[in-house]
């Protein structure tokens, strides 16, 4: 569990993972730098829970660095994630846990449900049994298959690909499921258990361009290094799970108004290419200077 400034929901979280109703839970706490309480309420934690809580401290260098630190301590055989404002159902672990021994899979994934965004659904979410038809596709297809909070793997499995890869700016988690879902038998527990707390103004972001950019190196890097799981793709099948997922994000964020997403990935997909000549309505008027692109567009709209 990283933890960076989460003073108003580490109580709850820790508490998710303390009354799970499979008891055997060790927690790693990583502190990424803190400037808060969260030190203290940590410290009230581990008390109140003797020898089930470790906490590590660590400068504030990202949750991926804190979780890969966290697996270095681990002596779990399995190993989830919860981040510091999450939480799960309290039979998430074991739900999770005897799916994955009955399947003989490395990992178990299940569904979840965001709470108070304003940018996507707060519905609940069963993500689909990739197991069934072609695994390599659907991964590509879209993005992180499930969230970084919704899965238990075996720690094995972990060490075996080296955890995650902390070069990348965003989309490590994704980078990680493709290393090992992709090729390895993995399991769905189709019921929901895992919560995302989303924490905005209101204001839509506007750095979705660079997880949209991520993602599509991240898919890059997959295809370079495991051609023999995609070599049943020809170019064109490729090019449309790459570079036209790509263009699909520009469009998501156009529709929602994410102007200045939608601008970068419009630009870049121009260059990429995976688009007709019905997108060029859309990707032309992108070669605008950004502040000229939103004025126009918010313009339009209002007509």
């Amino acid at each position: 569990m990283p933890c960076f400034n989460a003073e108003p929901y580490l109580d709850e979280a820790v508490s998710s993972v303390m009354s799970q109703s499979y008891s055997d839970v060790e927690l790693i706490l990583v502190d990424d730098g803190s400037t808060d309480h969260s030190i203290e309420i940590a410290k009230k934690l581990m008390q109140a829970h003797p020898g089930r809580i470790t906490l590590f401290k660590q400068q504030n260098l990202g949750p991926y660095t804190a979780r890969n630190l966290g697996m270095q301590h681990a002596r779990g055989e399995y190993i989830a994630f919860l981040d510091a404002d999450y939480w799960w159902t309290t039979d998430c672990l074991e739900k999770l846990h005897a799916a994955l021994i009955q399947s003989n899979a490395i990992l178990a994934y299940c569904g979840w449900q965001n709470v108070g965004a304003v940018d996507r659904s707060n519905d609940p979410f069963i993500p689909p049994d990739y197991e069934q038809g072609d695994k390599a596709e659907q991964f590509l297809r879209a993005a992180s298959p499930w969230p970084i909070h919704a899965a238990l793997t075996r720690s094995d499995t972990l060490a075996a690909v080296g955890g995650f890869d902390t070069h990348w700016r965003t989309c490590m988690d994704y980078d990680l499921w493709l290393r090992i879902g992709v090729a390895n038998r993995i399991v769905l527990v189709p019921e929901v258990m895992a919560f995302y707390r989303h924490k905005v103004s209101g204001q839509i972001t506007s750095k979705q361009w660079v997880q949209a950019e991520n993602t599509r190196q991240v898919k890059q890097k997959f295809v370079a290094t495991h051609p023999e799981l995609v070599a049943h793709f020809g170019a064109t099948k490729l090019k449309q799970l790459i570079d036209g997922a790509y263009l699909k994000r520009g469009y998501q964020a156009y529709w929602r108004r994410d102007l200045v997403t939608a601008w970068h990935v419009f630009r870049k997909a121009l260059r990429n290419g995976g688009w007709n000549l019905s997108d060029l309505r859309y990707l032309l008027p992108a070669l605008l200077p950004e502040r000229a692109y939103v004025k126009l567009i918010q313009t339009l709209s209002k007509r």
